[in-house]
């Protein structure tokens, strides 16, 4: 799984007894002294023996030549598709891939130091973009026509296949056929994303020559379309209630929402603007009254933002949601059991179940230069780290 979805600790026992384990590479420290930072050169220098290691050993295989691949994900049934590929940083530099998030500097730096030391990409970047007709037929008449290369269910049950595209005519109409794609779009990875382009600017600046066809000017990427993919609920825990009795926050709530006994237990909001809240054991339901935000603003108009401006700041007193301690974000994956148990167990005091934002919103909001409010989206499938790796050396 990407580095960033579990602890040092669970990394620990994921990877126990297990030399394959790509977090080995991803999470070094596993490998390490418990008490190591995270953060020390030892750490990302191991990821980068460890790479090297399994690259001399065999475990990875490098082409022969530049390729595509084709990356299937099954979860619950549903599939999604995409084409892994090596995007371009010029692209990202020139606002043809665009961003909907703001990323921090301390996990940038993180990723950069790991990038640069392993000289290499080793988790794709999430990138979307609005379908053609023709890469689908031309990707799905690939799959039906070839064996896959790579087939297997994970522990968590997502089932993942792999084809290969090393036919030249195939790999040319590929890059035919993207050239009239106006734009991609970051859905899952934007520290990864920011990170790579950093590390292409630094190697810039360490060339004597510039060199536009070093590898890398490109980072790793899966390509996937707009209609394959689907945005998980958000959702939101409360530590306290900001010194507001029950009685009083839910009067402050009725401000804004209409506030009922929601209908069934757990409460999943069942349109925009629609939220369930979990307080005392019991589920409600919160509906936006009309009017109560501007429908025409892309930002605004979110739930995540509604939630945030008409409740976490003025009523809840979060300040920066992006490290107030008080505030904890559960990806939708988890589900809603998880929001009660936070609750019952008193570590939370209230929980907020969210309607998810749309793949249109999303890539509404990136086209106009605009950014969401932190924790916006959660994708589900991840993408698996270790299938495919991007030297930046040939």
């Amino acid at each position: 799984l990407p580095y960033d979805v579990m602890t040092s600790a669970e990394a620990r026992q994921m990877a126990k007894g297990n030399p394959y384990s790509f977090l080995h590479v991803d999470k070094a420290e596993i490998d390490l002294d418990e008490n190591i930072n995270i953060y020390d050169n030892a750490v990302y220098q191991k990821a980068a023996d460890n790479l090297s290691r399994m690259i001399e050993d065999g475990t990875y295989l490098r082409d022969e030549k530049d390729v595509f691949y084709i990356y299937s994900l099954v979860m619950d049934s549903r599939r999604q598709t995409g084409l892994v590929a090596c995007a371009s940083v010029d692209e990202y530099l020139n606002g043809a891939i665009k961003r909907h998030e703001l990323t921090r500097a301390d996990k940038e730096a993180d990723r950069i130091r790991h990038v640069d030391t392993c000289d290499a990409n080793t988790g794709p970047i999430f990138l979307t973009y609005r379908a053609k007709e023709e890469i689908s037929e031309l990707i799905s008449n690939h799959m039906t026509q070839n064996a896959p290369i790579y087939d297997f269910t994970a522990e968590d049950n997502i089932s993942h296949t792999v084809w290969l595209i090393d036919d030249d005519n195939t790999i040319e109409r590929i890059k035919e056929l993207f050239a009239s794609v106006p734009s991609l779009y970051i859905a899952d990875g934007h520290h990864r994303n920011a990170s790579a382009v950093k590390v292409a600017l630094k190697r810039r600046e360490e060339a004597k020559e510039p060199d536009p066809d070093a590898e890398y000017n490109y980072y790793l990427s899966v390509l996937f379309p707009d209609n394959e993919l689907h945005i998980l609920d958000y959702n939101r825990v409360v530590k306290d209630l900001n010194s507001h009795s029950t009685d009083e926050f839910l009067s402050l709530l009725s401000q804004d929402f209409t506030v009922q006994k929601a209908p069934f237990s757990p409460y999943k909001p069942q349109k925009a603007h629609n939220f369930g809240m979990y307080l005392e054991g019991e589920w409600y339901s919160l509906t936006l009254k009309h009017g109560a935000v501007d429908e025409n603003d892309p930002i605004l108009s979110l739930d995540v933002s509604v939630l945030q401006e008409k409740v976490l700041i003025p009523i809840l007193g979060i300040g920066d949601i992006r490290s107030d301690k008080r505030i904890d974000f559960v990806g939708g994956i988890r589900g809603l059991g998880e929001l009660e148990k936070r609750v019952d167990c008193g570590e939370m005091r209230v929980a907020f179940s969210m309607y998810p934002t749309s793949i249109a919103q999303m890539m509404d909001i990136a086209d106009n230069n605009l950014i969401m409010p932190p924790k916006s989206t959660w994708f589900e499938p991840k993408l698996r780290s270790g299938l495919f790796i991007h030297k930046l050396r040939s």
